[in-house]
């Protein structure tokens, strides 16, 4: 997490929030050696304690999960490139806007007959959001290929002690020179969901 509090404002209610909407995120475990991360779609619980997620059982985390593994859910947002001219303000340099929250605590297995439980919860979340759409289910697929599919990946759990945020917007400079940047980041922006970060810089 960036280390400047002025962008550590936001409450672990917005935070939690944040993350349940976005609800992807890269998840990194240590166990000897370098750190182990996977790309991974999770559902972060109502009281933000628990992210429940599931991993192909070859995955290296999930072989490494013979127990618990101290591990960090990072959830990324809108970012880009801010160039110095932006502001128009003499003596700056550039510098990347982003938000990110990070949900931190202890990743371990789940019994194995949660799974469809947890699968149906996630392909909701996300399905509901794709309406008028109807919602795909899965007794869609046929059972012995779901069956199948189902061996292959395991179902785990971050229970969650902490949970950070950094929503670096600019509000260390003049709301002036803020929102002029604002403006160019979502006119020429490089980076990721630019329009959304740019609608979030106007109001921090």
């Amino acid at each position: 997490m960036h280390p400047n509090p002025t962008f550590h404002t936001a409450s672990n209610a917005e935070n939690a929030a944040f993350a349940r909407d976005r609800a992807f995120g890269v998840l990194a475990v240590a166990s000897g050696g370098a750190p182990m991360v996977s790309h991974v779609p999770f559902v972060l619980a109502e009281d933000g304690k628990t992210a429940d997620l599931h991993l192909v059982r070859s995955n290296p985390i999930a072989r490494a999960l013979t127990t618990p593994l101290a591990a960090r859910l990072a959830v990324s947002g809108p970012d880009s490139y801010v160039s110095p001219d932006w502001y128009g303000l003499q003596d700056q340099v550039p510098t990347w806007n982003y938000v990110a929250v990070h949900l931190t605590g202890t990743l371990e297995l789940r019994p194995q007959d949660e799974l469809p439980e947890l699968l149906e919860r996630q392909s909701a979340f996300f399905e509901e959001r794709l309406a008028p759409k109807p919602v795909w289910r899965m007794d869609k697929v046929d059972p012995g290929a779901l069956d199948k599919l189902m061996r292959m990946i395991v179902p785990c759990r971050v229970t969650i002690t902490q949970i950070d945020g950094t929503w670096k917007l600019a509000q260390n400079k003049p709301d002036a020179a803020r929102i002029s940047a604002a403006g160019q980041v979502e006119s020429y922006g490089i980076g990721g969901d630019i329009g959304a970060l740019g609608a979030l810089m106007r109001g921090a």
